[in-house]
């Protein structure tokens, strides 16, 4: 098997393999760890092990600074993403190569989505086109890339309920089309649904159902295996724990932890990858890195993302004071 085979995670899926006693065994354990866990959450009164910006000397007014950002921050990462893989005729993914009539204007939906998304200008507009695009795909697609690219739904109603604040064209030409501060509190809970359910859905489609795929995988790059754990049982163990991630970031448990656990693993395994797949996560990378600051069962840091969204940048000065 050379390495374009082993990479190439579009292989037909293994169901069969996956509905067995030790898949299901991990699957069920990752499940009572995410309620043990939960357990630790609520009796340490939701807070996280990791320290948060507060700790480390950050004041209310620099985080409303931050969280008016975060949507740029967000916005580039994606626009990215969408712009490298618009021009190369492919959906959302390395691995969604679009073909058809519809190929070349949805490519140059994406491309639109990304300009818009990084110049902060009709971004409402072009949320509403990314999220049409993402059900569009499971007629172009199918199901299994769409739901591995469930993120993108959730971006879509991230700027379609927060905008692209603060930094942004919409802000200074097109105020009439900025979302109410009612929309805006809930944007980060669709972003963080999104972002946890991809990790459940990629633990399933890449690693529970894929497990021939990993361990062709795990062959050739051993060091991915520092263990001397069976190559099949490490991807059971990594499908389990990308479960359990995508578990407790859709609740919002642990978030910062879990964040970085998260991104520490994807990086993991981009030197077997080429750089498509960088671009991939970018996305993901911006959204986890949002979650290693916010705190979701804070509601201070709700008031404050909300504050910080509403202020114009004539206002800046006076948060950094």
């Amino acid at each position: 098997m050379d390495s374009k085979q082993i990479i190439d995670n579009a292989l037909p899926l293994r169901w069969d393999l996956f509905f067995k006693p030790l898949p299901i065994f991990f699957l069920v354990i990752s499940i009572i760890l995410a309620w043990l866990i939960w357990l630790v959450w609520e009796k340490r009164g939701k807070r996280d092990f990791l320290i948060g910006p507060k700790e480390l000397g950050a004041s209310d007014n620099s985080l409303k600074l931050f969280y008016g950002w975060v949507p740029l921050i967000l916005g580039v990462h994606l626009a990215v993403a969408l712009l490298v893989n618009g021009v190369q005729g492919k959906l959302f993914s390395s691995n969604n190569i679009l073909e058809g009539s519809l190929s070349n204007w949805m490519g140059l939906a994406e491309i639109m989505i990304a300009l818009s998304l990084f110049y902060g200008g009709l971004t409402r507009p072009a949320a509403v086109l990314l999220g049409f695009l993402w059900v569009l795909g499971f007629d172009m697609l199918g199901v299994r890339p769409m739901l591995e690219s469930i993120q993108y739904l959730g971006f879509a109603s991230f700027f379609y309920l927060a905008g692209r604040g603060p930094y942004a064209i919409d802000r200074m030409l097109f105020p009439n089309l900025e979302p109410s501060t009612s929309y805006t509190g809930q944007a980060l809970l669709f972003l963080r649904i999104g972002v946890g359910l991809n990790l459940i859905v990629l633990g399933f489609t890449q690693k529970f159902a894929n497990i021939p795929y990993v361990s062709s995988l795990l062959e050739h790059h051993d060091f991915l295996n520092f263990t001397t754990i069976p190559n099949e049982v490490f991807v059971l163990i990594a499908g389990a724990l990308e479960v359990l991630a995508g578990i407790l970031i859709v609740f919002g448990i642990f978030p910062r932890t879990t964040s970085l656990i998260t991104l520490i693993c994807i990086n993991a395994s981009l030197t077997v990858y080429n750089w498509n797949e960088l671009v991939d996560y970018l996305p993901t990378y911006g959204a986890l890195a949002v979650l290693l600051i916010w705190e979701p069962s804070n509601p201070q840091q709700k008031l404050m993302w909300v504050e910080g969204l509403r202020k114009n940048i004539s206002d800046r000065s006076s948060l950094i004071d």
